[in-house]
C-alpha cells in the first residue's frame, strides 16, 4: 500500500510500523495510547521480528516515538489497508473444494467507536464461511449500506461464487451487478419490497413437498428447520430461479415458549442445486440456506429446584421444623407455633389450723373485720 509519508526523514519502514500496530491490537489494545505502550514495552526479539532497526553502536532495537505512529495511523488510507489485508487473506484462503464458494456480506457496528458526531462507525465486511474477512469497507455517515456494496465486491473475484446477503440488499441493482460478476446470489425477501414479497409468500407452500427436514435439540431448546424450493418461469428480479421458505420452529425448554418463524428467499441458482440434503458445494454449507445448526449440548450440572435456603435464615425452632409464613395457615395435625401457650397450674396449697385460707379483695370497696362499713353522713 502506498506510504503517505514525505520522502525525507524516513527511519523506519511502513510494514514494519503496519505489522507492530496490528500485533499489539491482536495483543489486546484497544486505543493508540495502547498500542504505543504494547510496542514500547515489546521484548527485544519481537522488536527484530517486527522489522525494527538494530542500532550499530549500541546494538539496542530503536522503537517508534508514540507521536510518530500516532501521526503514521492518521495519515493512513483505512480502504486501502483494509483492501490489503484482505488480499492478504483471500492468497492464503485454501479452496474447500470443486464448485461454488459462499460469500455472506453483511454490516457490523464497532464497539467504543463514538465520537461527538457520530454515534458510531458502521463497516461493511464480505466473509466466507471459513472465517476470513476477505474485504470490508466504512459506510458513510450520513448514508446506508447500499451504496457500499459494489465498491466493496470490486476488489474480490466473484467468479464461481455464491453472495448471501439480508433483506437490506435484495436490490435490483445489486442482482443485475452479481449476475454480471458471474456470481448467483441467495437474497432474503422482507417486506421492504411487498410486491416480491406478497407473491413469493402467497405461494402454494403446503402443496409443494418438503425437501429438507432438520431436528436438533441443543442450548436447552428444541428446533426444527424445513426447507421447501420451488423453481419459478418469471420473476421480476435479475435471473431469478428459485424461491425458498425455511420455517423455524423453537421451543425453549427452561420458560416452555415456542416461536415460529418463516423466512423467504429468492436465488439464482438453476432447480436441483439449492437444496437442504445436497447443498451446491461443499463450501455452500447448511448456513447459506439459512440452516445453522446449534453445537452439540455440554453436560450440565445438577442443581436442586426450588428456592435455595438463605444462609442468613434462623435456625430452625425446637420441634425441628422451620417457622410458617403468616398469611399461611398451619398445615393439619400439626399446632400452630405462633399460638400463645395456656397459663401453668398452680396447685392449691392445703388448708390448716395454721394457715388460714387468704381471702380475696372485695372489688365494691375495702372490706372490715368488724363487719360493713356504714357511712354516716
Amino acid at each position: 500500500m502506498p506510504d503517505p509519508r514525505g520522502v525525507r526523514g524516513r527511519r523506519y519502514q511502513l510494514s514494519a510500523l503496519i505489522t507492530a500496530a496490528a500485533a499489539s491490537v491482536l495483543a489486546g489494545a484497544r486505543s493508540l495510547t495502547a498500542i504505543t505502550e504494547w510496542i514500547s514495552d515489546a521484548p527485544a526479539w519481537a522488536c527484530r521480528a517486527l522489522g525494527f532497526p538494530l542500532d550499530p553502536l549500541t546494538g539496542t532495537v530503536s522503537v517508534p516515538h508514540p507521536h510518530t505512529l500516532r501521526r503514521l495511523l492518521v495519515q493512513l488510507d483505512g480502504d486501502a489497508l483494509d483492501q490489503a489485508i484482505g488480499a492478504f487473506l483471500a492468497a492464503r484462503t485454501t479452496p474447500t473444494g470443486p464448485g461454488l464458494r459462499a460469500i455472506a456480506v453483511d454490516g457490523k457496528a464497532l464497539r467504543g467507536s463514538r465520537t461527538t458526531a457520530t454515534p458510531y462507525v458502521t463497516l461493511l465486511a464480505a466473509m466466507d464461511h471459513a472465517g476470513h474477512v476477505l474485504a470490508q469497507r466504512q459506510v458513510a455517515d450520513k448514508s446506508n449500506e447500499i451504496p457500499t456494496f459494489q465498491p466493496l465486491l470490486d476488489s474480490i473475484d466473484l467468479t464461481g461464487t455464491v453472495i448471501t446477503t439480508d433483506a437490506l440488499h435484495t436490490q435490483h441493482a445489486h442482482g443485475t451487478y452479481l449476475r454480471t460478476r458471474g456470481a448467483h446470489y441467495i437474497a432474503q425477501v422482507k417486506a421492504n419490497h411487498p410486491g416480491l414479497f406478497d407473491r413469493v409468500r402467497r405461494l402454494p407452500w403446503r402443496e409443494i413437498t418438503l425437501d429438507h427436514h432438520d431436528r436438533t435439540r441443543a442450548h436447552h431448546r428444541l428446533e426444527i428447520r424445513r426447507l421447501k424450493t420451488v423453481a419459478f418461469a418469471h420473476l421480476d428480479y435479475p435471473d431469478a430461479r428459485q424461491a425458498l421458505q425455511v420455517v423455524r420452529w423453537r421451543k425453549d425448554f427452561t420458560s416452555g415458549k415456542l416461536t415460529v418463524e418463516r423466512v423467504y428467499l429468492i436465488t439464482s441458482l438453476p432447480p436441483g442445486t439449492a437444496t437442504g440434503d445436497r447443498p451446491p458445494a461443499r463450501g455452500l454449507d447448511q448456513r447459506t440456506l439459512a440452516h445453522r445448526k446449534s453445537p452439540a449440548p455440554r453436560p450440565r450440572p445438577h442443581f436442586p429446584r426450588g428456592r435455595l435456603q438463605d444462609p442468613r435464615r434462623l435456625p430452625p425452632t425446637h420441634h425441628g421444623r422451620p417457622a410458617q409464613p403468616r398469611h399461611r395457615r398451619p398445615p393439619s395435625g400439626r399446632s400452630h407455633q405462633h399460638r400463645r401457650r395456656p397459663p401453668l397450674h398452680r396447685p392449691r396449697l392445703p388448708q390448716t389450723p395454721d394457715r388460714p385460707r387468704p381471702h380475696r379483695m372485695n372489688p365494691n370497696g375495702p372490706r372490715s373485720r368488724k363487719g360493713p362499713c356504714i357511712q354516716t353522713g
